[in-house]
């Protein structure tokens, strides 16, 4: 009774998601091997890769909506899931310095259970599954329904960033072209376009993921 309890409560959770928040996927994608991160069936507090085939767009916007939603649905064994069933991704913004901005709904807060393990297991898993399939995030910031808050569900701190990736994405190298007299290669170009600056109060600093809330919302 339990197991078909179970069932019932993944159909219901499952329609409910093509409802509400259908994975931005396009058919016409290319096919590609997506490492998600979930829990460990065998060590506790741990994640594990998981490779599966899916139609991602080489757009790095949509292509991070799609992983999220992805990871988001679960994998088929629920217990395996890092992140609150009824969890939503509701927007997703893409600096132009790589700085990601993921808003969740107030289910990753409310329905996650409390403490610095599996609150740590949550944001881990979303880092690392952009990290794997998304080369342009350089950082992520966590809002829970488009506000900033202290801590995930009590413990971990939201209120910077999280490093995604610790080294650049590298530009292809190409030969330096020549002078039109062939002695010099001639001096790059250098590119003095400004790069927007994020919105006022909405990025702070870099920190190493799993820093603690300390009391009066201090880190």
């Amino acid at each position: 009774m339990k197991r078909a309890a179970k069932l019932q409560q993944q159909s219901e959770e499952q329609a409910r998601r093509e409802l509400t928040q259908p994975i931005a996927i396009n058919p016409g994608d290319p096919r590609v091997k997506t490492k998600l991160f979930w829990a460990s069936d065998t060590i506790d507090a741990t994640l594990v890769p998981v490779t599966v085939e899916l139609p991602l767009s080489n757009d790095p916007l949509l292509r991070s909506k799609q992983v999220l939603n992805t990871l988001l649905a679960g994998p088929v064994d629920a217990e395996l899931r890092t992140l609150p069933p009824d969890a939503l991704l509701l927007a997703f913004y893409l600096l132009p310095d790589g700085t990601a901005i993921a808003d969740f709904s107030e289910a990753l807060a409310t329905s996650i259970p409390s403490g610095i393990a599996s609150e740590q297991l949550a944001v881990d898993s979303i880092t690392r599954t952009l990290e794997a399939n998304v080369p342009q995030v350089q950082r992520l910031k966590i809002l829970i329904h488009g506000q900033e808050v202290e801590t995930l569900a009590g413990h971990l701190d939201l209120t910077g960033t999280f490093l995604v990736r610790t080294t650049p994405v590298q530009a292809p190298v190409t030969s330096a072209p020549t002078s039109a007299s062939g002695d010099k290669p001639a001096a790059p170009a250098t590119d003095k376009t400004p790069v927007p600056a994020p919105a006022a109060g909405a990025l702070t600093p870099d920190k190493a993921p799993g820093k603690l809330a300390q009391p009066g919302g201090k880190p």
